[in-house]
């Protein structure tokens, strides 16, 4: 069996994702996870699938077909390598005013100190008293071992203080 992972993007509209499974079951393949959204009146998403050797050729194929019903699909094999035990989980939320930067800052400290993001969601929101734009993040983050958490959580709220945001650094385990 090989896994798949294949990410997806076409304007939003009812049947995307049946038309992704249909080919999936079409060549004897497994849903293995998935993580999709509608984002600005498109329908994005990534998911990996396992199938057998002998329809990788073809479900490739039937992936491309899909771009006349306006959907693109860039598939890759799976080339997973589990993260090291010692790697620690951390869930980080921030919340400020919205201004450009704050993801590349925040980012921009999490590579310095070699913590992996897992996942990031984002939205700006109206804030309730005044209307102006809230953004709000959550991560599943993965701190390396030798990497305090205390250190990363420092370095994290001077950028805060400089970007006029509130961070929460929390153990994933809890």
């Amino acid at each position: 069996m090989n896994a798949i992972v294949v990410t997806i993007v076409g304007q939003d509209r009812p049947g995307i994702v049946e038309a992704i499974a249909q080919v999936v079951r079409d060549h004897q393949g497994n849903w293995l996870e998935s993580r999709m959204a509608h984002l600005g009146g498109k329908f994005a998403g990534i998911v990996r699938v396992e199938i057998p050797a002998d329809q990788e050729a073809s479900l490739l194929a039937s992936f491309e077909q899909l771009t006349e019903q306006g959907v693109r699909c860039l598939a890759d094999l799976d080339s997973h390598v589990p993260l090291q035990s010692e790697y620690m989980p951390y869930l980080l939320d921030l919340v400020g005013n919205d201004r450009p930067g704050i993801v590349r800052e925040i980012s921009h400290v999490l590579a310095a100190h070699g913590v992996n993001v897992e996942e990031l969601q984002t939205r700006c929101v109206p804030a309730p008293n005044s209307g102006g734009p809230i953004f709000q993040a959550t991560a599943n983050l993965r701190l390396p071992a030798g990497v305090s958490p205390d250190t990363v959580r420092t370095a994290l709220e001077k950028v805060a203080h400089d970007l006029m945001v509130d961070i929460a650094l929390r153990d994933g385990q809890e």
